[in-house]
């Protein structure tokens, strides 16, 4: 709980870098009903073994600064950016925070997510 209390403190610092883990992404899913999720894999790793979590919004890393418009109604709400292992959400993170987004990557990614049974 204290590690979530730190996450979220730095979350609303506004700081680039901010994240959670997978514990911290399921706690803040049951915590705020406005959070959005956005999958920064392919369409092919959605549908492979780790699968996906649902109701996420699925924006490809490689096509993200050219969609990121389509993200523009979420301006407001958080958003929890989750990828295979943390890498490439770290790296959208940082892409949606310098647009003024209120992004946070979640750590370990969706083998993180899987391996915690979610």
């Amino acid at each position: 709980m204290l590690l979530l209390l730190i996450s979220f403190s730095a979350f609303s610092q506004g700081q680039p870098d901010s994240s959670l883990t997978s514990a911290g992404l399921k706690a803040l899913m049951a915590a705020d009903s406005n959070l959005v999720i956005l999958d920064v894999r392919t369409v092919a790793e959605l549908e492979g073994d780790l699968g996906q979590i649902p109701n996420v919004i699925n924006i490809p890393l490689q096509q993200l600064s050219e969609r990121i418009g389509e993200l523009e109604k979420y301006k407001k709400n958080k958003i929890a950016v989750i990828c295979r292992s943390g890498n490439r959400s770290r790296r959208a993170t940082k892409m949606l925070t310098e647009n003024g987004y209120k992004a946070i990557n979640v750590t370990g990614g969706m083998i993180e997510w899987r391996n915690n049974g979610y």
